[in-house]
């Protein structure tokens, strides 16, 4: 018999190599090459694929307007840009058991109720484990249809006969190819199974929902060229100590990214978090050092968050630095700022940010927040409750201009917030928030004089 032909890929990229490699040279991973029997499937499999088009002028293409499906989840909504595409293709990833298949039954079972006829493809639980969780959340509909099949032509077919308008793959990573020796969940059988859905979907324009493990790191499990396949990207966020869930958009072919969506998980399922901000602040301490809230961007929707700092001399010789929610890195560098320039020394203090909530925070108007709760707490003297203060910070103490200054203020002057500290180059943003008191700053020095 002729030997089959071997390759080795890397489990983490999808890197391909004649021979085995201790590390991989694309993605710098170690011990992550595994051996795959390649296969050359011709064309059968993929011929009932091939879309058959023609060149044609840019001109003559029709454009398809409004071809989207809402799901009656608000918060589903926002984040995938208004609604389904036709033929688009999702990718979710999250943590086990964060309530990534819950949300999506629950989605299901609200476009089964409005008359869609929908397809549960589970590959991890029985059909019995799956009526279970739809009997705790209250999902029941008749055009809610569940299909226990790991089998990749086997599903294909089910989809065919069925004629769906969605379709959910509950994991792409047990899903596994006849025309592929490797094990499920390979890197050629999830490359093989996810191109040949996604081509599926785009074909007969069925929305195609591919639920994702996820490694150590927190990235989805499979070559990373499967989040360059799909339209969407979505990342399922959250503790196990929080009862918050947070979808957030990474990728979006059809609308903005780094959107979120908002979740408490509860006995009955994802309830939806309309008012994000009261929900981040409603257990806040007031007149409180260490304690100062900031209006952060998530896409197009600014949420009011408490960032938390707690400075104390320490007896090591290396004091701890220790950031939850926000860059450990971009710490370190206020502090060092903070020494330079406002002459607090903070050297040989332990110093702890907590974001509350749990939510993670990534963008540089957070700056002059993590800069306050800090001086706060450092000199022991609160600042006011009804101050939210926002801006980047710079190496030389100035304070940078955020973009969406008034949207933000907006926000908190909803809340009730009656002072905000924004950066002097944003003034001309604040038109429209008469009922708050707009506080401009242009060095650290500055903001420090008006809050202490």
């Amino acid at each position: 018999m002729k030997k089959a032909k071997t390759s080795f890929f890397c489990q983490h990229c999808g890197y391909m190599s004649p021979k085995w490699l201790g590390k991989c040279p694309s993605c710098g991973g170690w011990n992550c090459f595994a051996e795959e029997v390649i296969v050359n499937t011709g064309s059968d499999s993929r011929a009932e694929m091939r879309f058959d088009c023609k060149p044609m002028p840019i001109e003559a293409i029709p454009l398809e307007e409004g071809m989207r499906t809402v799901t009656g989840i608000a918060e589903i909504d926002r984040v995938l840009g208004g609604g389904i595409v036709n033929g688009s293709a999702v990718l979710i990833g999250g943590e086990p058991g964060i309530g990534k298949s819950t949300l999506m039954l629950q989605m299901m079972h609200n476009l089964a109720k409005a008359g869609q006829k929908v397809l549960y493809v589970s590959g991890e639980e029985s059909a019995s484990q799956i009526k279970l969780r739809s009997q705790r959340i209250g999902a029941a509909a008749k055009d809610l249809l569940v299909l226990v099949e790991v089998s990749l032509e086997k599903i294909l077919e089910q989809i065919k006969n069925i004629s769906p308008t969605i379709v959910v793959i509950d994991s792409i990573q047990t899903i596994y190819s006849a025309d592929l020796m490797s094990a499920p969940g390979s890197i050629g059988q999830v490359r093989e199974a996810s191109s040949r859905l996604i081509l599926f979907a785009k074909k007969f324009g069925i929305p195609v929902f591919l639920i994702g493990h996820v490694t150590k790191d927190g990235s989805i499990a499979g070559p990373k060229v499967l989040e360059h396949m799909v339209d969407t990207v979505l990342y399922f966020e959250g503790d196990s100590g929080h009862a918050y869930r947070i979808v957030r958009g990474i990728k979006n072919r059809f609308g903005p990214t780094n959107e979120i969506g908002v979740f408490e998980m509860q006995e009955k399922g994802l309830k939806e978090v309309h008012n994000p901000s009261a929900f981040f602040l409603s257990e806040r301490p007031y007149n409180v050092p260490g304690s100062v809230v900031v209006p952060s961007l998530e896409g197009a929707r600014p949420i009011l968050v408490e960032i938390q700092a707690l400075v104390s001399p320490s007896n090591l010789g290396m004091p701890r630095r220790t950031a939850i929610g926000v860059d450990h890195n971009r710490v370190s560098l206020l502090v060092a700022v903070l020494d330079k320039i406002c002459s607090l020394h903070m050297g040989s203090s332990d110093i702890f940010i907590n974001v509350a909530g749990g939510i993670r925070l990534s963008e540089p108007a957070v700056d002059l927040g993590v800069v306050a709760a800090m001086a706060s707490s450092f000199l022991d003297k609160p600042v006011d409750a009804r101050t939210v203060i926002f801006g980047e910070v710079g190496l030389t103490g100035e304070v940078r201009a955020v973009s969406q200054t008034e949207t933000r203020i907006k926000e908190a002057a909803r809340l009730g917030f009656e002072r905000c500290v924004v950066p002097q180059a944003s003034a001309a943003s604040k038109i429209g928030a008469a009922k708050t008191e707009v506080i401009t700053v242009s060095s650290l020095r500055e903001m420090l004089e008006n809050l202490f």
